[in-house]
C-alpha cells in the first residue's frame, strides 16, 4: 500500500436529536477535512456521486475548491455515474480542476450505483438505452469523454465566425496534458475491470462486487487485479496503471471509538443488488495491531497502490481527522505507506 485517503458517500439529512447537517455544511465540512488531512500527508479525498439523494451529486465545485486550497492531497471521485453525464461538459469541468489542482485530479467514473429513482438519467435527459441499467449510455457517454480528455476533435470550426474562424476540427478547451493517465473506471466485475485494462484507465473496485463465488471478498478483488493488469499488459498500453481498493477500517483507540465501532460486523455480506448476487465488504474495527495483522492478510490490499477509508462524514471533521490519522500513525505504516510531508 503506497498510498491511503478517504471515501466519503457526503450524506446530509436529520441527524437525530432535532440535528440536522445540511447540504452546505456537507460540503464546507468536506473541504475542512481534505484540508486538515493535507496536513496531515494523507494521499487523497474522494467523494461518491448519488443523483436524487441527500449526497454529492455535483463533485466539480466541490473538488475545485478543495484544489484551490490543499497544495499535496489528491482529490477525486468513486465514482460519478456517466449515464447522467454530458461528456464534454465532464471533460471541460474535469479538465478546469485538473488545472486548478496542478494534475491532483482522480477522475473515477463508472456505470454508477443502484439509485434511489427509476431510471432517473432519463430525467436528465438521457434516453434511448436497450439496456435495463442504462449501462449503454454510460459506455457510449465514457468513450466520447476519452476522446475529448485525449484532444480529439470534438467539432469543426467556423470559417465565417467573428471569435477567429479557421477550418479543421477543434478541440475542448480547457485541456490539460495528462489527464488522460488520472481517470479510473469503477468495476464491479472481472469483466468490467478486464475492459478497463484493455482501453488503458486506471482500476477502482469497492466494497462492493457483483459477483459472489464463496470466496471473501479480498480473494475475489485480488484476482479481478490481477485480470485488470493482464489486460493492461496485453493491450500494449506503456507505464503501470494505478488501483485503488476501499474498505471501512476504524482503529479503535478511543472509547468512543469502541462506542460507534465496537460491534461492526467482522465477515463480508451476501447480497441481491441490482438483481445480481453480490459480494459485501466486512468492517474491520479493532485496536491497531489487531488491524495490522488483519489489514496485512488482505489479499487486495496487498495488490492496490491506493487504500480508501470510508468515512461516516455525518460524524463530523473532528472525527473523521481522528479516524484518518489514527490510521495514519498506528497502521499505515505498518502496511509500507509514507505520508506526503516526508516525500
Amino acid at each position: 500500500m503506497e498510498r491511503f485517503g478517504t471515501l466519503s458517500f457526503g450524506h446530509y439529512g436529520p441527524l437525530g436529536g432535532g440535528r440536522i447537517l445540511t447540504a452546505r455544511d456537507s460540503m464546507l465540512q468536506a473541504i475542512d477535512l481534505a484540508q486538515g488531512m493535507d496536513e496531515l500527508g494523507v494521499n487523497g479525498v474522494y467523494f461518491r456521486v448519488h443523483h436524487f439523494a441527500r449526497q454529492q451529486s455535483s463533485p466539480m465545485p466541490l473538488l475545485a475548491a478543495i484544489a484551490a486550497t490543499t497544495s499535496r492531497i489528491e482529490m477525486g471521485t468513486g465514482v460519478i455515474d456517466m449515464r447522467y453525464e454530458n461528456p464534454l461538459y465532464l471533460a471541460e469541468e474535469a479538465a478546469s480542476v485538473d488545472l486548478i489542482s496542478g494534475g491532483r485530479l482522480a477522475l473515477g467514473v463508472s456505470r454508477g450505483s443502484p439509485e434511489s429513482v427509476v431510471r432517473g438519467y432519463e430525467a436528465f435527459g438521457y434516453i434511448g438505452s436497450d439496456d435495463e441499467r442504462g449501462a449503454d449510455i454510460a459506455r457510449a457517454h465514457f468513450d466520447t469523454f476519452l476522446r475529448a480528455v485525449d484532444g480529439a476533435p470534438m467539432a469543426q470550426r467556423d470559417p465565417a465566425s467573428p471569435f477567429g474562424g479557421g477550418t479543421g476540427g477543434q478541440q475542448i478547451e480547457p485541456h490539460s496534458v495528462g489527464l488522460r493517465s488520472r481517470v479510473w473506471w469503477g468495476a464491479g466485475n472481472r469483466d468490467s475491470a478486464r475492459w478497463a485494462g484493455r482501453i488503458g484507465v486506471n482500476l477502482m473496485s469497492s466494497t462492493l462486487l457483483t459477483e459472489a463465488t464463496g470466496q471473501p471478498l479480498d480473494v475475489l478483488q485480488a484476482e479481478q487485479i490481477d485480470e485488470f493488469r493482464a489486460a493492461w499488459a496485453e493491450a500494449g498500453h506503456e507505464g503501470t496503471p494505478r488501483v485503488s481498493v476501499s474498505r471501512s477500517i476504524f482503529p479503535i483507540t478511543t472509547a468512543q471509538d469502541a462506542m460507534y465501532f465496537g460491534r461492526s460486523q467482522d465477515q463480508d455480506g451476501i447480497g441481491i443488488i441490482d438483481g445480481v448476487r453480490s459480494t459485501f465488504g466486512r468492517t474491520y474495527a479493532a485496536e491497531p495491531d489487531v488491524l495490522i495483522e488483519q489489514l496485512q492478510q488482505d489479499a487486495a490490499i496487498a495488490a492496490a497502490d491506493t487504500l480508501m477509508l470510508t468515512i461516516p462524514s455525518q460524524l463530523g471533521v473532528e472525527f473523521n481527522l481522528h479516524v484518518a490519522e489514527s490510521f495514519a500513525q498506528y497502521v499505515a505504516p505498518a502496511l509500507g505507506w509514507v505520508p506526503t510531508t516526508e516525500k
